[in-house]
């Protein structure tokens, strides 16, 4: 078990609310846009009450996800320390103790807890579902290769089959494999552009974080990066091109495979060259990303909602 009381680090200043408010990820809190795939996806988002109740499963599965973010701290504490980056967390560098950032971390887990509940028993069992996995991923899966990976983009798809059972929409099997596959591909690129940071880091020690990099190898990841882009094409395309023959904006849907599929290449792109270690980033940073982002946005929204 990591020990959390070494090595021994001077504590930063800063208010408690901000360091509360650091150890919580704020940047992180873009991934509860998959509670709102599902409806999405179904063209009802335009719905008040559909709106409504995607918007509380969001934040339900957010409150899960700073639950997770607090333990994952406390467990990694020592690691965090020898970081560059990490080392200014709030336990790391000694702004919050493991002791408050623990119970800051369970108070956040019930509370996702009690919001998931008021959205039906197969939401609520869902976010239960996420926690534990999250929890076992924590604890020990993350150091487990393979599982890691599996463990990250399983939290994808239960958030985005949280979206449906939370606004009552069904999800078909297309949908749950491209949140699949589409997750896998953006955790085994950032598993390499990490793996290529550290093998490029001067300081090793520094450079410590995740010892289950060395469990990978650069050709491996390149198959299973292959493997998740294609499955990810290949689901999205099978969702896209039922719509074709149907009202004209609906065959826009169709259409959006293109620049859905230009994203991923683009961002195999990106990780082959050593970046997409922060997926969100890139995603502003690449113009020819964004833009192929934009634009799939807006094929999507127009064939949904204007058909």
């Amino acid at each position: 078990m990591t020990d959390v009381r070494t090595p021994a680090v001077v504590p930063r200043t800063e208010s408690s609310a901000r360091s509360l408010l650091k150890l919580s990820r704020p940047r992180q809190w873009h991934k509860a846009v998959m509670l709102f795939a599902a409806p999405a996806a179904a063209g009802v988002l335009d719905q008040p009450l559909v709106l409504l109740e995607a918007a509380l499963a969001a934040v339900g599965f957010t409150l899960l996800a700073i639950a997770i973010y607090a333990f994952n701290d406390v467990r990694d504490v020592a690691d965090d320390r020898r970081h560059p980056r990490k080392r200014l967390r709030p336990v790391a560098a000694g702004s919050i103790s493991p002791a408050r950032a623990v119970f800051f971390g369970c108070v956040a887990a019930l509370l996702g807890l009690a919001v998931t509940s008021t959205l039906g028993l197969s939401t609520f069992l869902l976010g239960v579902s996420y926690l534990v996995a999250q929890v076992l991923y924590v604890l020990k899966l993350k150091h487990v290769a393979v599982v890691d990976l599996i463990l990250v983009a399983l939290g994808f798809v239960l958030r985005a089959a949280a979206g449906g059972t939370a606004t009552g929409v069904p999800v078909s099997h297309w949908f749950l494999l491209v949140s699949l596959f589409g997750a896998l591909f953006l955790v085994t690129g950032k598993r390499k552009a990490e793996r290529m940071a550290a093998g490029e880091a001067t300081e090793p020690q520094a450079a410590v974080s995740r010892p289950v990099l060395a469990a990978y190898s650069d050709g491996w990841l390149d198959q299973v990066m292959t493997v998740a882009l294609l499955g990810a094409a290949l689901s999205y395309g099978s969702w896209a091109f039922q719509h074709l023959g149907y009202d004209v904006y609906r065959e826009l849907l169709a259409i959006s495979f293109l620049p859905f599929l230009t994203g991923l290449l683009r961002y195999a792109l990106i990780v082959s060259t050593g970046n997409g270690e922060v997926p969100e980033r890139d995603l502003f940073q690449d113009r020819v990303l964004l833009i192929a982002g934009l634009t799939w946005v807006a094929l999507v929204g127009t064939g949904l909602y204007l058909a």
